[in-house]
């Protein structure tokens, strides 16, 4: 008999300890689905954050690109400054649309080392492709860059108007920004040889 109680209140034991687990296995998948939703909502809330910086940002960034021009025209008169000033020409292509065109204009111009590169060495000119415009006929003359690289593109003509390079800006990148000496040396790279 006394086996048999022992037998008893093993099973009994055995019983609480099983609904035990089960009952705290149930409270852990709670607080984990709980923290899941946590998680899912501060990622959603990081990423509406990042989005509002981003649009944030490109409000305050300059807007050098300007649709209602005719580019054909505005390069024309770029390639004759250019062989007047002894320059080649350097043509950002992209959009105030486009968030990495505007942070290069902006690192350009706030960089010393970099504006005194450039205004040394180019006459700079800012295609537009927008929905408003997006200046097909010069974009092929040129090969269609953007729709290879994505934007911002460069392309780069001599005195005489020539295309002399077409240069991809991912590789200029560094993190969320620019590489001072990547672009120093596109710049350098493509100057006017005297």
């Amino acid at each position: 008999m006394k086996n048999f109680k022992i037998l008893i209140c093993s099973l009994s034991l055995i019983s609480f300890t099983l609904s035990s687990c089960q009952k705290s296995k149930v409270d852990n998948s709670k607080s984990t689905s709980q923290d899941s939703s946590k998680i899912v909502k501060d990622s959603a809330t990081i990423k509406a954050e990042k989005i509002a910086a981003a649009k944030a940002e490109l409000a305050a960034l300059p807007k050098p690109y300007h649709p209602e021009e005719n580019a054909t025209e505005k390069i024309a008169e770029a390639v004759a400054q250019a062989k007047k000033e002894n320059k080649n020409v350097m043509i950002q292509a992209g959009g105030n649309w486009c968030i990495w065109c505007l942070r290069f204009n902006k690192y350009v111009q706030t960089t010393s080392e970099l504006k005194n590169l450039v205004d040394e060495n180019y006459v700079y000119y800012h295609l537009n492709y927008s929905p408003e415009n997006k200046n097909e006929k010069v974009f092929s003359k040129y090969g269609n860059p953007g729709a290879k690289y994505g934007y911002p593109v460069f392309i780069v003509l001599d005195q005489n108007g020539k295309q002399i390079h077409t240069q991809d800006s991912a590789v200029l990148e560094d993190g969320k920004g620019y590489s001072l000496e990547k672009v120093k040396k596109f710049f350098s790279d493509f100057a006017p040889k005297s």
